[in-house]
């Protein structure tokens, strides 16, 4: 069996040396490893919400009997489409100690099996990078292996988003049950079921257990860390509104012969109208849409000391250069965009010589607290009325269409609030104070997390904790998590519950 202890060695010195003393290298490390078993069972059970509800029983019944083992009281937290959601409390308490409230989620996205390079993705399978491609190895490497080579990957659905954040948690309990050690912290924990389909009754969930989940403040754990795979944590995230905006032209697809040079096209209308939201340098010009914004001095503080390849960024999208809304990546990222998703008119599945009866396009608005969506939406509608639109409450009438040439509707499809926990926190300097070294602070992600059930419904300030490598794959085909990352992640769990929290 080859080990790689000189590796593994130089790599956990490098990634323990930022938390705190408190830790024990040796302890957290064993610790880490003797969960990898229970990691890949867990890995094993299917987790698609949208296709199973008793997929997610199981999960959630799986969940709830393993944190028992390691000292939590749990329950199963009933959810109007029955797929469970988890709480656990651990029952090394006092009163006189501040209560953290941990969440992540165990539901995962779909997947297409003909699109993994493994048979099935709901098997967990062991890779190590040989050149360009990977190498399967047994599963008996990484649990019989003393030392583990930190860069194998295990690829799996969830394997990194977001299963992985919930087994560091329990490594790290283990490693302060094994030492003897007492959290400084009071321990709960709350895991969704149903994150990747907009956790639609997580509000619901917590405003239904107020009293059982109240805490002083929430860790998320979920998301990736910064590139160069540095403790990382990100105090905030962007919201989202989508719309869609429909443009109206004949009463029914016509004949593009008869009537081209004759009748407006609906799809050269919206085309029209989509380009005049932004200039040339990709800034919205709709009036007001970045009103309210101000970046303050302790985000360009942070944003300054983070590190940022633009040229390479653009070269692992695949296109020749970024354009940004402001000096660089994450200060863009606190503006608000404005994102065309699709452009439909017609049927492109069966395409004819006609002018459309109408032409849509998706558009997903990412927000930051400063611009809540529906003030967005409502931005896009004045702007589009400046341009001679008539706006219909869906199909035009009659009486519409002969009356105005242009003709449209927005439809308000749903949403998403924004975060933005001031970088003074007293959540962050508790992550900050587990770390000998400063993480890298990301004042907010250009994604969206459903923390405004625990933000607003308990009203206790929240920070996003990502532990798990970038190149995760998540969402996609062979999603994968770094080993290396599992144990690192461990121990920076630890190392925070052994942090005192000042509030």
């Amino acid at each position: 069996m080859k080990s790689y202890p000189a590796i593994f060695a130089l790599v956990t010195t490098l990634a323990y040396s930022h938390v705190s003393a408190q830790t024990n290298d040796t302890s957290s490390f064993n610790a880490a490893k003797s969960t990898l078993p229970e990691y890949l069972t867990f890995l094993s059970l299917p987790n698609v919400a949208s296709e199973s509800a008793e997929n997610m029983q199981k999960n959630a019944q799986w969940l709830a009997n393993t944190y028992r083992k390691y000292g939590f009281k749990t329950q199963l937290l009933a959810e109007p489409d029955n797929m469970p959601m988890v709480y656990a409390e651990y029952e090394d308490t006092s009163p006189n100690r501040p209560t953290i409230l941990f969440y992540a989620h165990f539901d995962g996205q779909p997947v297409s099996p003909e699109q993994w390079a493994q048979p099935d993705p709901w098997q967990p399978v062991l890779k190590e990078k040989r050149g360009n491609y990977w190498e399967v190895l047994p599963l008996s490497s990484l649990l019989d292996t003393a030392s583990p080579n930190p860069e194998w990957r295990v690829f799996a659905r969830s394997a990194s988003d977001d299963k992985a954040p919930i087994m560091m948690l329990l490594a790290a309990i283990k490693a302060l049950r094994d030492s003897g050690k007492s959290p400084a912290v009071n321990i709960k924990v709350l895991l969704d079921s149903r994150e990747e389909n907009g956790s639609p009754t997580l509000k619901k969930v917590i405003l239904d257990n107020r009293e059982k989940l109240n805490a002083d403040a929430a860790i998320f754990m979920d998301g990736p860390l910064h590139d160069s795979n540095a403790p990382t944590v990100v105090y905030g995230h962007r919201g989202i509104s989508l719309i869609h905006i429909t443009v109206y032209g004949p009463s029914g697809n016509i004949h593009s012969g008869h009537f081209g040079n004759v009748v407006m096209n609906p799809a050269e209308t919206l085309a029209t109208l989509l380009a005049s939201f932004k200039s040339s340098n990709g800034r919205v010009v709709i009036p007001g849409y970045y009103d309210g914004i101000v970046i303050t001095e302790a985000e360009k503080s942070a944003i300054a000391a983070i590190p940022v390849d633009h040229k390479q960024m653009a070269t692992n999208v695949g296109v020749s250069s970024v354009k940004l809304v402001d000096s660089d990546y994450y200060t863009s990222l606190l503006y608000p965009s404005l994102n065309i998703n699709s452009m439909v008119a017609a049927d492109p599945n069966k395409p004819r010589t006609v002018i459309p009866a109408n032409a849509t396009a998706r558009i997903d608005i990412r927000t930051v607290t400063a611009t809540p969506g529906l003030r967005q939406v409502e931005l896009i509608k004045t702007f589009m009325k400046s341009q001679g639109f008539h706006l219909t409450e869906g199909e035009p009438t009659e009486l519409e269409r002969g009356e105005h040439q242009k003709l449209a509707s927005v439809t308000y499809l749903g949403g998403a609030a924004a975060l933005q926990t001031p970088l003074t926190s007293p959540v962050g300097a508790w992550v900050k104070a587990s770390m000998n070294t400063p993480p890298i602070e990301i004042p907010i992600m250009g994604g969206t997390v459903p923390t405004e059930g625990i933000a607003e419904g308990l009203g206790i300030p929240v920070v996003l904790l990502p532990l798990v490598n970038r190149d995760n794959n998540q969402h996609a085909p062979n999603e994968n998590l770094r080993i290396g990352n599992y144990f690192t992640g461990s121990a920076i769990i630890e190392s925070l519950l052994l942090t005192e929290f000042k509030n």
